[in-house]
């Protein structure tokens, strides 16, 4: 069931550039110009830890390896 709603869909390199960018967004919050537009990073950081990007699943689209 949750390997229909959520297939892994996300490169491992996406993956880690996800969480990067999402944990700078979210320190945004803390440092910087501690605005509340960081809490946006946790998209990223989800999508990033779970594989699973919901607007790729959406549009068919993939950047994970083809399987040989």
């Amino acid at each position: 069931m949750m390997a229909k709603l959520l297939p892994l869909n996300e490169h491992p390199i996406e993956r880690g550039a996800r969480v990067l960018l999402g944990l700078a967004l979210i320190s945004l919050v803390f440092i910087g110009p501690k605005t509340p537009w960081g809490y946006l990073g946790i998209i990223p950081v989800v999508t990033g830890l779970l594989g699973s990007c919901p607007v790729y699943t959406l549009f068919g689209f993939s950047t994970c390896p083809r399987p040989k």
